[in-house]
């Protein structure tokens, strides 16, 4: 019985941690895809936009994230959601997997780089904040850089205002 116990134990699979994060993943994504970052804002609707807009509002919850010490595993795990989901991305575009690997570095190094302008932006000035948009945003013709930061920075108040567990549900405050 002990035997039988312990074999199924080891050859069970373990539930992926990132699963509990999901909720949260699922609301930056949406928050990304919010018609106002485009029809408003004027964020450019393509990829690269699209692309932008995940990272800036990714960027905002991970600056939010590292502000409690309760959240910095649960930030990685979200990071790895990222990667995964631009993996999925990249596959579906029709990206080789031998390639894939090399894009989603690149992607990374850029959400790496992003991270630490939206943080300078997000804990500094709302101009900052303006240009850390200005240079990590593909926006439309007469797009404006300003009122996406705007945007930005109300996302940030909304996440500041959110506590650890209603964040990791993904519920943010309003």
């Amino acid at each position: 019985m002990a035997l039988m116990s312990l074999l199924k134990r080891l050859l069970t699979p373990k539930p992926d941690p990132r699963e509990d994060l999901r909720p949260l993943w699922r609301a930056i994504v949406d928050e990304a895809r919010r018609r106002e970052w485009y029809s408003d804002c004027g964020a450019a609707d393509s990829v690269a936009g699209r692309f932008d807009m995940v990272t800036a509002v990714l960027s905002a919850v991970l600056v939010r994230m590292e502000a409690s010490p309760d959240l910095a595993a649960p930030s990685v795990l979200l990071t790895e959601l990222f990667v995964e989901d631009m993996d999925g991305q990249l596959r579906e575009f029709g990206v080789g997997d031998v390639i894939v690997g090399k894009r989603v570095g690149k992607l990374m190094g850029a959400m790496g780089g992003r991270l630490a302008a939206y943080r300078e932006g997000l804990q500094g000035s709302p101009a900052a904040l303006a240009d850390a948009a200005r240079r990590n945003l593909t926006l439309r013709e007469g797009g404006d850089a300003a009122a996406v930061a705007e945007g930005l920075a109300h996302w940030f108040a909304r996440l500041q205002r959110t506590g650890d567990a209603g964040l990791l549900a993904g519920e943010v405050a309003e």
